[in-house]
């Protein structure tokens, strides 16, 4: 709690609470307090990363291999560890860099207490606390209003209305709006969970997983593999005893130890256990991406789903617009203002000058000392066309409750002669002197600036004309004021009334601030083929003339709804909203129904908003995007932040979003190529009782080379291809043909090979030569597999290729490499008899490529009748 507040105040009876009732309800859990969390924690960072199903697999087969004495064939677990490392340090950086963006700076408020003014962060604000409420803060706990000077209240938040709502004594105001203008005396009833923004939010902040496309793809290939590595290992490990005489044999000979590696040499290669990582590793890398550029993801997943996003359900205010207003044109009501008595200077304009007297008039009318947002733009506006405030007798202040202010200016002195004087340029400038010729003969003149129809039903005439192009100007999306003039001074302040003889003199055009990447950023979603729907709290014919100034619909007309006329049916709703671009009057359970009903025709939906009443909705879409100035309930129960409310962002996100799904597809490909052909390899091996045809250490470093690098900087490679659904598909439907073959060749090699050469493989020498041949052949077919992924080549995509294939070969030529790693060069007979071997395994791959489009159709129907939806 800081000292007494410095700012003057002004004076009350109220002493507040004291010290010791506040300590209470602090104790007792009455304070402002909400629990926050913007990423997970390190323990579920390591729990995540750590205790999975499969690493639990590779660490017993690791333990397997230790126990023969193999050290060397079991590097495979320590590649494990090393990987689970990595992405544990990339989670724990991103949830740093997540961290960092997600701290919110929060006021200090002021509140009364002990009779002194004193501040306080938001979360020690107390239930039954003394609150001051002052014009540019939001409303931290809710309350009831003790005394107001004037507190005038941007809801928008709450209700999606953008227009600002007065506040009497013993109203109640709620937490999430912002005082634009005056201020008041509150007493807090509600703070924290129990406020009505925490409310409001309670359905919103139940946790929900994002549901991922690829994780659910990538966890079916997992679901399969759990029911299939168990058994087989069972089975490889019979058969590999088997092979070396049985049990008594391979217990007295010490053979089982070498039947245990050739074990699990098939188990460890049935296992995508880079798969699961890299892929958490991709969203943590984009996360990290998209958070230099100010965008915050709160879970990984959610980079995927955007790219699948076909449906983007827009929130006007804070999305489209900025929230601000900005000040457009004065324009003068045609000949009405000719019924002035005033008469132009010598050789001046009459138009002219008194375009000049309203728009000054006008200037002097927002120049109050609290002006709200429509005074704050029209000044603005005004003074950077070299607008100063000008001489006031009196003013009556702009009143919510009378929709108008008013200005008693006086009248100056005649000038004599010509009032004009020449810049250069020859440029006629506006002096004094002309404001004289414009004023009545005696007394003062009014000026009166404020809603149309309130100042104009209050003159006597008819101005039905007037009221038209009010309406016409509104229709186009502006927030028109009327201003008018009366020679009349106006004579009391306290009891003000529009004097019925003033005449209507100009129109004042706003409107909301348009954020200037809007339209971009809609065309672009458009040609992406997402269909864009602007979903609003205010007047639909507003919201549609924004949508149309913004081109949502391109060069068509957008085509708008006032929410009040949608149907309460789920299935009613969806097919009228086929046919709806902009909804107005929206209320935050309708916008929840919304994505509901979009949901029904099988849309996947982002949701964009800022204030409170988008809450519900965000959570409810498969993708809930927040602005930076967004509500904090609102940001919590989102899944991406635009911290710095930029809506141009969210390109970037589908970009990324896309990256990651179609490299991720190239990745899980490649991965499960392995997972298809060691089991088949495994499979062949247990039907005809050969022993296995290579090593674990042959897996590790033919895997390394064709997949596990390659596949790291595939992963990160940029990618914009659209998303295409049937991620499951598309990877079992490659994978299949290239593990086919690559299972052929090994096979094919194990059983003829042998008989070629004359080798028995009874004998370690012969069956060292076997295995150095197989794990030849092996490393071809896993260049060519990873050429296909990588395709095209005629890139650096070629080079890495070339690179990966260089390097495996290269690694046979050194000693300690081929060494540690069983690697065999064949020469003479067994060379000529490799080669031959390589041929009819290039032949095959081809053939099986060729086969590809038929066995992609067998797989289909396979999994689907197993239950596995592709």
């Amino acid at each position: 709690m800081s000292a007494t507040a410095a700012v003057e105040m002004p004076k009350i009876s109220e002493t507040g609470l004291t010290v010791k009732e506040v300590s209470q309800r602090i104790e007792s859990g009455q304070s402002n307090a909400v629990k926050t969390s913007t990423s997970r924690s390190v323990k579920d960072i390591v729990r995540a990363n750590v205790f999975t199903l499969f690493n639990g697999i590779i660490f017993v087969a690791m333990v397997m291999v230790l126990v023969t004495g193999s050290w060397r064939d079991a590097v495979f677990g320590f590649v494990i560890i090393i990987n689970t490392g990595i992405g544990i340090f990339t989670e724990l950086k991103a949830k740093r860099t997540l961290d960092k963006l997600s701290i919110l700076v929060a006021s200090d408020f002021l509140v009364r207490r002990d009779g002194e003014d004193v501040e306080v962060p938001h979360n020690e604000i107390v239930l039954g606390d003394l609150l001051w409420i002052r014009s540019g803060e939001q409303v931290p706990a809710d309350g009831q209003i003790i005394q107001t000077w004037g507190l005038e209240l941007d809801e928008s938040m709450l209700t999606g209305e953008s227009r600002t709502v007065r506040h009497k004594v013993g109203e109640q105001v709620y937490s999430g709006a912002t005082a634009v203008s005056g201020m008041a005396l509150v007493k807090v009833n509600a703070v924290g969970s129990h406020s009505y923004a925490a409310t409001l939010t309670a359905q919103a902040k139940v946790y929900k997983k994002t549901v991922s496309d690829l994780n659910k793809g990538i966890n079916t290939i997992l679901k399969f593999m759990t029911f299939l590595v168990v058994p087989l290992c069972i089975l490889l490990i019979l058969s590999q005893i088997h092979t070396v005489g049985g049990w008594d044999a391979a217990l007295s000979t010490g053979e089982w130890r070498q039947a245990v590696v050739s074990a699990v040499a098939g188990v460890v290669g049935m296992i995508p256990e880079g798969l699961v990582l890299l892929t958490s590793l991709n969203f943590a890398v984009a996360a990290m991406r998209l958070a230099r550029h100010n965008t915050l993801v709160q879970e990984l997943e959610s980079v995927e789903t955007l790219a699948r996003v076909d449906a983007l359900n827009l929130d006007k205010t804070g999305t489209i617009t900025d929230g601000g207003i900005a000040f457009n044109q004065l324009i003068m009501l045609g000949s009405r203002w000719r019924e002035l008595p005033a008469q132009p200077t010598e050789g001046g304009s009459f138009e002219t000058l008194t375009e000049q007297a309203a728009t000054q008039a006008l200037y002097d009318c927002c120049n109050e000392e609290q002006p709200n947002g429509t005074g704050q733009a029209v000044l603005a506006g005004l003074k950077a066309q070299g607008y100063k405030p000008g001489q006031v007798e009196s003013r009556v202040p702009f009143s919510s409750a009378r929709k108008w202010s008013a200005v008693v200016k006086p009248i100056l002195p005649p000038a004599g002669g010509d009032s004009r004087s020449e810049s250069e340029g020859g440029r006629t400038e506006i002096t004094p002197s002309h404001f004289a010729m414009t004023a009545p003969a005696s007394g003062g003149e009014t000026w009166y600036m404020g809603a149309p129809e309130v100042i104009i039903s209050a003159l006597g005439g008819d101005y039905s004309d007037v009221l038209q192009q009010v309406n016409d100007y509104a229709n186009d999306g502006n927030r028109v004021l009327l201003v008018a003039r009366s020679t009349a001074s106006l004579a009391d302040t306290d009891n003000p009334q529009i004097d019925p003889q003033a005449k209507p003199v100009a129109l004042v055009l706003c409107s909301e601030k348009i954020r200037e990447d809007a339209e971009q950023t809609l065309a672009w979603f458009r040609e992406q083929g997402v269909r864009c729907r602007v979903i609003s709290g205010d007047n639909p014919v507003t919201v549609g003339a924004i949508a149309r100034k913004v081109r949502l619909t391109g060069e068509h007309e957008p085509r708008f709804m006032d929410a009040r006329e949608l149907p309460e049916d789920v299935n009613e709703l969806a097919r009228v909203l086929e046919n709806v671009d902009v909804l107005g009057r929206v209320l935050p359970n309708q916008k929840k129904a919304i994505v509901q009903a979009l949901h029904t025709q099988n849309h996947v939906v982002a949701m964009t908003g800022d204030g409170v009443n988008d809450a519900l909705a965000i959570k409810e879409a498969d993708l809930g995007i927040a602005m930076g100035n967004a509500a904090p309930a609102t940001k919590a129960v989102a899944q991406v932040v635009l911290v710095d409310s930029k809506f141009s962002h969210l390109p970037d996100v589908v970009a990324r979003g896309r990256q990651v799904m179609a490299n991720m597809e190239r990745v899980a490909s490649l991965f499960l190529v392995k997972t298809v052909y060691s089991a088949l390899i495994s499979l062949g091996v247990v039907l005809t009782q050969i022993p296995y045809p290579y090593l674990p250490r042959h897996i590790t470093y033919i895997g390394a080379l064709t997949i596990g690098m390659p596949a790291f900087i595939l992963a990160l490679a940029p990618n914009t291809r659209r998303y295409i659904p049937g991620f499951l598909k598309r990877v079992v439907t490659f994978a299949l043909p290239g593990g086919i073959a690559t299972a052929l060749s090994v096979l094919l090699t194990a059983w003829f090979l042998p008989g070629i050469m004359g080798w028995d493989v009874t004998k370690n020498v012969d069956l060292s030569a076997l295995r150095a041949t197989s794990a030849i052949i092996l490393f071809l077919m896993g260049v060519f597999v990873l050429a296909r992924v990588a395709q095209p080549l005629n890139s650096w995509r070629g080079i890495l290729v070339a690179a990966f294939a260089a390097a495996g070969v290269i690694g046979a030529f050194i000693p300690f490499v081929a060494n540690f790693f069983a690697l065999i060069l064949p020469t003479g007979t067994t060379l000529v008899a490799t080669l031959i071997a390589l041929g009819g395994s290039a032949l095959i791959f081809v053939i099986c490529l060729w086969l590809a489009p038929l066995v992609g159709k067998v797989s289909g129907k396979l999994l689907h009748q197993h239950g596995f939806n592709i």
